[in-house]
């Protein structure tokens, strides 16, 4: 659950609500109060791991962290309040811390109001620098006009106790940081809260009356606005033993603010008894003392011991509403976050040049976009181009292989018109040999061949028989470049028969025919 948790730490005193907003009213879903011891709060940031066992705490994987009973008694108290708030989104949830004396300074400005604000400041920087050898940076400094028209400068001094506890609860968790939207004073805020409710006529002089349990405050009004801040009184419930030093301590406040007579005391904080009133009545007969009640907040949640001591929750209550109204735009009050703060809370820590390269990237963004959405409109034309030379690549190698498929037949061809010529011519020699072959053996018939055949040199071989042997002879030189080689005697039946064998090469006769005719 997501809500805002409002802090005040008085000395060791710390006093913790938790409010939100609900329909225009302010919820209070819890409220305690803690011991912590102030000066023990600075935690490393190494420390984690803690553990209470009993009464015992354990240091068990910690680094760093210090042993002493002061520790130990800051360790223990911040996990109470961690138990106090475990019901709680504590990362969602705002925190609030009001703050007073030594961690805040109040300095009275009586100078010169003209001008703008931003030299206003500059004008209450210096006097503070003269009067209190302070030096302030102007986002460090706050001021807001009092009755009599001055100016009240408001300012931190050192650590803030309330940012230290919040600080320490966030490590507790191992978080850097828990949100801190602002830091209020708590006079200042209890002065607005109380003026608001109890409306005071413009002439009235009132005094408000926040007992402590080891310090009071006095803050003075006139009409409804602040007048006077009196010094912390270090007296309260647990070292107070008679009323009467509030007297006379409330009378030199009023002497030291310029202030006559009392028309209104309304008491707050720890002790709002009727003996107390009683007492402020028999001091101040002619003012009207009255407590400051709480009837516009919502207090359902709380247990009734709770609600009879709630007085003694002012200032967080008074803060919660302060900022609340802020957050309405109904009021406008001082916030005192410090600088360290505001950096840590940041999510991109960057200095003074950082803020300014910040534009520069900026244009470096838009440029590298504009750029790359630019270089991509040309890849995409450069990709269509490639698809379509991509597709004419391949169109042109279909008809490259359409013309090697030609290619190959009109190669295939010319070498079949070789072959054909060279049959042709073959055909021819063939033909007009053994025409003239058979005519001669027609006209003689006394020759018949047995065998015809050709080796690879091209050499026609011609076997056969003849009854006669000098029909060979003339057979032999009938044919051109023909060689007898061989005739034999064998008698065939009856008759006489003489076997031959001729070689010619055809390729070399020139009329094979002619001669056969002869």
């Amino acid at each position: 659950m997501s809500v805002t948790i409002c802090t005040y730490c008085e000395g060791n005193d710390t006093k913790i609500i938790v409010v939100s907003k609900e329909k225009n009213r302010i919820k209070v879903h819890a409220a305690a109060t803690f011991d912590v011891v102030q000066s023990a709060l600075e935690m490393e940031d190494s420390i984690t791991g803690l553990k209470i066992d009993g009464d015992e705490l354990s240091f068990e994987g910690t680094s760093g962290a210090k042993t002493s009973s002061e520790r130990s008694i800051a360790l223990s108290s911040i996990s109470l309040i961690n138990d106090f708030l475990k019901g709680y989104n504590l990362k969602k949830s705002l925190f609030i811390p009001a703050i007073t004396e030594p961690s805040i300074y109040y300095h009275l400005f009586e100078g010169s109001k003209v001008g703008k604000s931003s030299k206003i400041t500059q004008d209450i920087i210096d006097d503070i620098q003269a009067s209190k050898n302070i030096t302030l940076n102007k986002e460090d400094l706050e001021y807001i006009e009092l009755a009599d028209k001055s100016l009240l400068a408001v300012f931190l001094s050192g650590e803030v106790s309330g940012i230290k506890l919040i600080s320490s609860l966030a490590h507790y968790n191992g978080k850097r940081y828990y949100k801190i939207p602002t830091v209020k004073s708590a006079e200042i805020s209890l002065a607005y809260y109380v003026a608001k409710k109890k409306k005071f006529f413009p002439d009235d002089q009132s005094l408000i009356v926040y007992i402590g349990k080891e310090n009071s405050k006095l803050i003075f009004l006139q009409g409804r606005k602040l007048k006077h801040i009196g010094s912390t009184l270090d007296i309260g419930t647990l070292n107070l033993h008679t009323y009467d030093v509030y007297f006379s301590k409330i009378l030199l406040e009023m002497e030291n603010g310029g202030i006559t007579a009392l028309d209104n005391i309304i008491v707050c904080g720890e002790d709002d008894s009727e003996n107390l009133i009683l007492s402020f009545y028999g001091t101040f007969p002619e003012a009207n003392v009255s407590r400051l009640q709480f009837e516009e907040l919502d207090l359902a949640l709380l247990d009734s011991d709770t609600k009879q001591k709630f007085s003694s929750y002012s200032v967080p209550v008074a803060i919660a509403q302060e900022y609340f109204e802020e957050l309405a735009e109904t009021y406008k009050g001082i916030n005192l976050l410090p600088r360290y703060v505001k950096e840590e809370q940041k999510a991109f820590q960057f200095a003074w040049h950082g803020f300014a390269m910040l534009p520069l990237l900026f244009f470096a963004a838009f440029f590298i976009t504009l750029k790359i959405l630019m270089n991509q409109k040309d890849i995409n034309q450069l990709d269509k181009q490639i698809s379509e030379q991509t597709i004419r690549l391949r169109q042109n190698q279909a008809i490259l292989n359409k013309i090697s498929d030609l290619q190959g037949k009109i190669s295939n061809f010319s070498q079949t018109q070789v072959i054909l010529d060279s049959a042709s011519v073959g055909t021819g020699v063939w033909s007009a040999n053994l025409e003239n072959i058979s005519h001669y053996i027609g006209i003689r018939r006394s020759i018949w061949l047995t065998k015809l055949s050709k080796d690879d040199s091209g050499n026609i071989t011609l076997e056969g028989y003849a009854l006669n042997r000098s029909v060979l002879t003339e057979f032999a030189y009938a044919i051109e470049t023909a060689q007898l080689k061989s005739i034999t005697y064998e008698a065939l039946r009856e008759k006489n028969a003489y076997r031959f064998n001729i070689i010619f090469n055809p390729s070399s006769i020139k009329s094979a025919s002619t001669n056969i005719n002869e």
